[in-house]
């Protein structure tokens, strides 16, 4: 293993591998983790990434588990990267444009790479049962990782997430209570009963793990692009995490001599019903209020306050990005559009990414002939409510 410490995002308190963390005990911030990168470039390169196996997995030296045998694993990670050639002739600037499909990961959506890097390490480190808040498809992944890890799974989410995800959550072995309320009322009920029902919270950027799962997705954009990272990354953003898994990728990467320190322009994409990173951008806040009543049918951004927020603004500042809101109805029209164009039934939220780079077009803010990223981060299937 080549984990050293865990390192509060905020305040940089160094914490003790190896043991159960959640956040801060200083400032309440998340932790991430930091590796020995020198010694994870000595076997871990650009040459021996030919031969391994074609999941997140093959990233070992820079994740976290110690114990393969510990390692929670359905095969997910190294999703599709697809040329939207029909999509890209709508557009009124000539572009590269690529969709990242994540919805081909094991439980169809991202969330998979979070839960099979924290399932595995709370395995490794004694974990029995695990707890956590979730608007759908985090619910459902680690239902899924965590019956195949032999632990109990307590579950929160709001009684109107898409029942495809409650569903898939109750066939696969979790307790689930349904709220009325949203997913931050989800995760007070986590955090004030986990002490006393022994659960360990694996909320987003609760705990160190998820980020590191989902942080391959810029592992395999660098591998896919030939170690050439495109021009603009648009990311629908709830959590935040997958945002903020790739800026930290980048990172790592231009440590092992992989990439330069040219990074992609971020764009964090949302709804305007739920826009609390938006707002915060665009009025040059370093963190983000709590979104007032927040509604959207794209469950997955109906997130009104992302404790990692801080670090998603920073990641947009720092890369030249930028911030976007979009109707409910821009996103489910965007379903169809790219359904009919390139075959593939987004998520909402994913879908919400091309109307989102319409509106950076109207604003000149992506130029003749970029390569353009839209990360579609799940399947359109759970979410046939929203296409009533």
């Amino acid at each position: 293993m080549n984990v050293t410490h865990l390192e509060c995002a905020s305040c940089h308190k160094n914490y003790e591998a190896g043991k159960l963390h959640n956040l801060c005990a200083e400032c309440g911030k998340p932790l991430l983790v930091r590796y020995d990168l020198e010694r994870a470039a000595q076997t871990l390169t650009k040459e021996s990434l030919k031969n391994r196996q074609s999941n997140l997995w093959r990233y070992a030296e820079v994740l976290p588990v110690e114990n393969e045998s510990n390692i929670v694993s359905f095969g997910e990670g190294f999703t599709p990267l697809l040329k939207a050639e029909k999509l890209a002739a709508t557009l009124s600037v000539k572009s590269n444009l690529f969709i990242k499909d994540e919805s081909t990961n094991p439980t169809q959506s991202f969330k998979a790479r979070g839960m099979s890097a924290a399932v595995s390490m709370a395995k490794e480190l004694g974990v029995k049962r695990v707890a956590a808040p979730s608007a759908g498809n985090a619910a459902g992944a680690l239902a899924a990782y965590a019956s195949r890890a032999g632990m109990e799974t307590f579950l929160f989410m709001p009684k109107d997430t898409p029942r495809a995800n409650i569903v898939e959550c109750e066939q696969t072995g979790a307790n689930v209570t349904l709220i009325d309320g949203l997913i931050t009322d989800c995760g007070k009920i986590v955090a004030e009963c986990k002490d006393a029902e022994g659960w360990f919270d694996v909320s987003t950027l609760k705990e160190p793990y998820r980020v590191e799962g989902k942080k391959t997705m810029g592992y395999e954009l660098a591998e896919q692009f030939d170690y050439q990272l495109p021009d603009v990354i648009l990311y629908p953003t709830g959590g935040g995490t997958g945002l903020i898994g790739m800026w930290k990728a980048f990172d790592e990467m231009q440590q092992l001599g992989w990439i330069d320190a040219k990074r992609p322009r971020m764009v964090s994409v949302q709804s305007i019903g739920c826009a609390p990173i938006v707002k915060a951008f665009h009025e040059g806040d370093m963190f983000a209020a709590e979104f007032p009543n927040a509604q959207t049918v794209a469950s997955g951004l109906r997130v009104p306050k992302a404790i990692g927020d801080f670090l998603i603004l920073d990641a947009l500042h720092k890369s030249g990005g930028t911030a976007v809101a979009v109707t409910d109805e821009e996103l489910i029209n965007a379903v169809k559009e790219i359904g009919a164009a390139e075959g593939l039934f987004c998520a909402p939220e994913g879908a919400a990414c091309l109307p989102a780079l319409r509106k950076m077009i109207e604003q000149n803010l992506v130029k003749e002939n970029e390569t353009v990223v839209i990360f579609n981060t799940g399947a359109g299937i759970k979410y046939l409510e929203a296409f009533s």
